[in-house]
């Protein structure tokens, strides 16, 4: 064998190698999600198929701005799926799960959007007061709609039947909200419940905020709620014969993340039909996320610190009914009780957010054994 055949053989063994190594790794994330899949508490509005939870494609196309009108097509059925990615510590499993709506309809459906058009034009023309003295963050119905929620699991060693949840923080209109596992009043924190060891989140109808799961009378009393239980299978809330609906998992490593990459138009978004082939019509808004540091174990069980060159990408889905790409994938939430974090660090870093939150010490290891998914070239 001459040599470039010896280095082409090297190269494509290397490479069936590490596509192996990536598909393990894959199956063990899904796994971990699968093991400590929420079950959400899907209170129901008065347009119960805008509060399905769903995929971003639910009517066959990645297109973000036909996604409100796709809502009420029942040709177009709205199974039930949520997102997922995972990234791992020392101590600790950290596993995002992102809830995708089609609509926001705070307001309703024809109200809200009416407002979210009153209070766009507003600051279209007056800068950026907003003339009807709402905040539009809270008021804006729109297209598309993804919160979710961060579940923290401690490892406890090697078995994994001794991993416990102990940590959840959930998105609640650019607000985040932390829980502790059982009673934590005295903590300063709020407390969520599990059923073995998944928690229970409540999600609202209309703006889909999400929060631990209660069961008291401000989320039930005269709401038709679903429950959402992962199953391994996506099931149709249309087609329901309980109240429990099954869920399936899917990758933001495959899915929303891919989409993010493909360039973004600047400008107006009303003129869609001149978008190259090229551009994104998942996304539309882009944000410069520069450089990501991270702390990652070492073969030698050293910390290095990394950095990781991420650049644009984009940063809100593509809508153009009510208020215009106001909804966000997971590396484009922020907290509003923390103003000065850099976009998306919840989702880039989250060990060092969560220990900031609940004052964690030492022994909660904020480096990586892994890189996570968006670190890989």
């Amino acid at each position: 064998m001459n040599r470039t055949l010896a280095h082409l053989f090297i190269i494509l063994l290397l490479a069936s190698v590490y596509s192996a190594i990536g598909q393990s790794q894959a199956a063990a994330d899904r796994e971990v999600a699968a093991r400590f899949a929420p079950i959400f508490y899907q209170a129901l509005g008065e347009k119960p198929r805008s509060d399905y939870i769903t995929n971003f494609d639910f009517d066959g196309d990645w297109r973000g701005d036909n996604n409100w009108e796709h809502t009420d097509n029942r040709n177009f059925h709205l199974l039930g799926y949520i997102y997922y990615a995972v990234s791992e510590t020392r101590t600790h499993y950290f596993i995002d799960y992102a809830v995708f709506h089609p609509r926001d309809y705070k307001g309703g459906s024809v109200k809200g959007v009416i407002l979210s058009d009153l209070i766009r034009e507003g600051i279209k023309r007056g800068g950026d007061r907003d003339p009807t003295g709402l905040m539009a963050e809270a008021t804006m119905a729109h297209e598309n709609d993804m919160e979710g929620c961060l579940v923290v699991v401690a490892k406890n060693g090697k078995e994994s039947e001794r991993a416990r949840v102990v940590y959840v923080e959930s998105l609640h209109h650019n607000t985040f909200s932390h829980y502790l596992a059982g009673e934590s009043a005295t903590r300063g924190f709020g407390s969520f419940k599990t059923e073995g060891e998944r928690a229970l989140l409540y999600v609202e109808p209309k703006g889909h905020g999400i929060e631990a799961y209660s069961g008291d009378e401000k989320q039930t009393t005269g709401r038709e709620v679903l429950i959402y239980k992962f199953s391994g299978k996506a099931e149709d809330p249309d087609q329901r014969k309980s109240d429990t609906i099954g869920y399936e998992l899917l990758p933001i490593q495959t899915t929303l993340w891919p989409k993010a990459r493909i360039p973004v138009r600047t400008g107006s978004s009303s003129d869609l039909g001149s978008l190259p082939v090229s551009a994104s019509l998942t996304y539309g808004i882009s944000h410069d996320y520069s450089t990501i540091s991270i702390d990652l174990v070492q073969a030698n069980g050293s910390i290095l610190s990394k950095k990781i060159k991420i650049g644009g990408i984009g940063s809100a889905f593509l809508g153009k009914t009510g208020g215009i790409n106001m909804a966000r994938p997971p590396w484009g939430w922020f907290d509003n009780n923390h103003s000065s974090d850099p976009l998306g660090i919840w989702f880039f870093d989250p060990a060092r957010i969560v220990k900031r939150d609940f004052n964690l010490g030492e022994s909660f290891s904020t480096a990586y054994v892994r890189l996570p998914f968006w670190a890989e070239k």
